[in-house]
Order: C-alpha cells, then sequence, then structure tokens
C-alpha cells in the first residue's frame, strides 16, 4: 500500500458474525481495515433483554478475535469507549477520519432502519460503497419478489417447495420429496412425556474472561431492561455453536418433529435445537446445518418427520418471513388490518398472571431469553390477537420479540 493510498473500510454489523461473510470473501487482507461497532442505538432502539444485549457483544468481541487470528485488521470500537458516538453511521464517520479509506464495503443490513443508514454511506462520506448481498440466505430479495409476484396469495408452503427443490434437501433422484410427502407435520403434533429423566438438555457454556467481563456492562448499564442474566448459558464463538449443534444431532434430533409443538410446565427446552441465535448472528451457517440434519435421517439416526420438520423451519419460515419482510417494505409495520387499538397488558413484561400457559411462556423468556416458535406465535401472539391488542403496541414496545434470544 503506497503512501497515499487509503485501505477499503468493512464495516460488519453484529449479525455478520461469519468469516466468510459477502463483503470479506474477496477482500485483500493487507488493503482492508474491517470495522466492529458496538453502539448504544442497537442496544436501545427496543429494549431487549439484558442477555441478548450480552450475547451479541461478547460474540462480537470473539468475532473480532477470530478475525485477527485470520489476518484481518480489526479496528473495534467498544462501547464504554467515552469517544463513542453510539450509532453505526457516527462510527463509521469516525473510522473515515481515522483510516482515510478509498472505499467502503460492507454486507446488506438484516432490516430496512439500518439498511436505510447503509444506503446513505455514499452520499454522506464522498466514498464508493459497495454493499454486498447477504448470501447466508437462499433466497435473495429479487428472487423472492419474482416469485410472489406470480401469486395472488403468498402460501409458505409453496415457497418451502420451491426452497427444497433448489437446495435438494431430502428430495429423491427422480426430483419427488423424500417419502412421498412435502410435508410431515400432522406427525409433530405428540404431547410430551411428562417427566422423562432422559430429555436432552442444552449446553450450558461458562462465561469466559470476555463474556463475564461483557456481562458485568450490561448489567450495569441495562438494569432497567428486561430479563436476568443468572442463567446465561450461550456459546459466543464459532466452536461451542458447533458444540450445541452436535448436541441438538446426537441427543434432540430424533425426537425434536415429534414434540416440536409441545409445552411443559416448567420445561423451556424439551427436544428444541436451541441454535438460532447462532444461525442469526453468524456463528452457524444454516444450509450446513440443514445438510447435516439430512444426513442423519439418511443415515438413519433420526426419523424422516424429525429431519423434515427442522429442515423445514429454516428453508421454509425462516427464508419465507425475510422475503416477505423485504418485500412488503416499511409500510408493513404501520398496518392494523383488523383496526385492534387496546393497549398491551403490563405482564407481557412481567409474566404476573393467572393463565398458566402465559405465565410460563412469558417466565422463561424473562429468565432464559428464550421461548419456542409455538409459546411465540399460540400462545402470547394468539393472546394478543384475539384480546384486540393494538398491533402497534406488541411490535413497536416487542416486549416478547425483544426479550428472546432463541427462538428454535
Amino acid at each position: 500500500m503506497g503512501m497515499t493510498d487509503g485501505p477499503v473500510l468493512i464495516p460488519i454489523l453484529g449479525d455478520q458474525l461469519a468469516p466468510d461473510i459477502a463483503a470479506l470473501r474477496d477482500a485483500d487482507k493487507a488493503r482492508s481495515v474491517v470495522l466492529m461497532m458496538e453502539v448504544a442505538d442497537e442496544t436501545t432502539y427496543v429494549r431487549h433483554h439484558k442477555a441478548k444485549i450480552a450475547f451479541i457483544l461478547s460474540a462480537m468481541r470473539h468475532h473480532a478475535d477470530r478475525l485477527r487470528a485470520l489476518g484481518w485488521t480489526v479496528d473495534y470500537v467498544k462501547l464504554d469507549d467515552t469517544a463513542n458516538s453510539g450509532s453505526f453511521t457516527g462510527e463509521v464517520a469516525r473510522a473515515v477520519e481515522r483510516h482515510k479509506p478509498v472505499a467502503i464495503h460492507v454486507t446488506e443490513a438484516g432490516e430496512w432502519r439500518v439498511q436505510a443508514m447503509l444506503d446513505g454511506w455514499a452520499l454522506r462520506f464522498g466514498l464508493p460503497v459497495t454493499v454486498h448481498e447477504d448470501d447466508r440466505f437462499l433466497c435473495s430479495h429479487g428472487a423472492f419478489d419474482t416469485w410472489a409476484a406470480a401469486r395472488t396469495r403468498l402460501r409458505m408452503e409453496y415457497f418451502y417447495r420451491d426452497m427444497r427443490r433448489k437446495t435438494g434437501l431430502l428430495m429423491t433422484a427422480e426430483g419427488k420429496p423424500e417419502g412421498g410427502e412435502w410435508n410431515y407435520d400432522a406427525d409433530n403434533r405428540k404431547p410430551p412425556p411428562q417427566r422423562d429423566l432422559l430429555m436432552p438438555q442444552p449446553i450450558r457454556f461458562r462465561p469466559d474472561a470476555i463474556t463475564r467481563d461483557v456481562l458485568g456492562i450490561v448489567a450495569d448499564r441495562f438494569a432497567d431492561h428486561i430479563g436476568s442474566l443468572d442463567h446465561f448459558h450461550f456459546a459466543v464463538t464459532h466452536e461451542d455453536a458447533m458444540r450445541q449443534q452436535r448436541r441438538f444431532l446426537d441427543e434432540a434430533l430424533p425426537h425434536f418433529g415429534d414434540y416440536q409443538d409441545a409445552m411443559l410446565t416448567d420445561e423451556p427446552f424439551l427436544w428444541h435445537a436451541i441454535l438460532s441465535p447462532y444461525i442469526n448472528a453468524g456463528l452457524l451457517d444454516p444450509l450446513a446445518l440443514c445438510r447435516a440434519v439430512e444426513a442423519r435421517y439418511r443415515a438413519g439416526k433420526a426419523p424422516l418427520n424429525c429431519a423434515e420438520g427442522f429442515i423445514r423451519q429454516i428453508i421454509g419460515w425462516r427464508e419465507y418471513v425475510r422475503g416477505v419482510y423485504w418485500h412488503e417494505g416499511p409500510d408493513y409495520a404501520r398496518r392494523n388490518a383488523l383496526g385492534a387499538t387496546r393497549p398491551l397488558p403490563g405482564f407481557y413484561w412481567t409474566g404476573e398472571t393467572d393463565m398458566h400457559c402465559m405465565a410460563q411462556a412469558i417466565g422463561q423468556t424473562i429468565d432464559h431469553a428464550y421461548a419456542h416458535h409455538i409459546q411465540r406465535l399460540m400462545i402470547t401472539g394468539n393472546f394478543a390477537l384475539l384480546a384486540g391488542i393494538d398491533p402497534h403496541q406488541v411490535h413497536g414496545n416487542r416486549p416478547v420479540e425483544a426479550a428472546c434470544l432463541a427462538v428454535m
């Protein structure tokens, strides 16, 4: 690099913790500076669960170390740095002053709010800005728009079938679904055994020095946020996320499908994977995980209904909900088709209610930053629907959404 040449600045966001994220994949390590930012705006735009904030910050700090070990130059801004501006754009501005880059490369954001910031950087900084597609997802925004344009109703089931065809997951050599059916959801509604001593449990990872430091910062700075840090047990590195993946494949997958819609008093985890935070943050590759699940089925180590039920959550629901979010645009959040106007009850923040299912779902969310999809959709979500709660109260305050870190 010549004396007058600047580097390429590569901001990495908190949900982009993969070493092969698109913005890094073809970059020259010798001519790049990776910028990672802990910013106050992202911790408070909704009142996130303490454990959710701690997970993201600790995972980011560990990922920075991982990138350095791989030979990247990393400029890391901590939340408690006195000069911290508190925003993504503010920190990019400071980094531009420090490093005098010739260009900015970044991977597209996961939500409208942040993407709007990225889209304004070229004008703000007078630099060429390349926004790379986030190809950790199977279906691009354009591909989903094309799929949606050909349909009068956006049925997830038909989208899911296309994703099966695209990936080849659980497909026969003749291009048919394995077992002759696309969906085995009818087999996945069994009541769980009341107290199975062999019920699998997720690994409880002991916080290391980096995580302990983060937990202290969060406890002090976000004391008034929902949730407890007492049960913090999440993996914060790729290696530990892979350990939890193996635990799920070995112990829980063989019964995941059977009980994936089940609930049991004082049993928050059942046969669920507890892998969604690692997928969403970038510590695990979703397609590689699905292929590992398929391999267990083909090796006779997991029944078809369990493998299909899990894969549908990833390449079906996860991809479909993302597609709808971007396809509908920011106006989506302002809709209120049923004209619901009641305020959100206070027990959504405390779990203090005589309704047992609600108390269980919200209570375990507060304690563990975790609730599985049935608790979120069929319990807390359906109550809000039946009670006529203003949807802007639900997704604007987002007590359960903000509190949940793991959802599957």
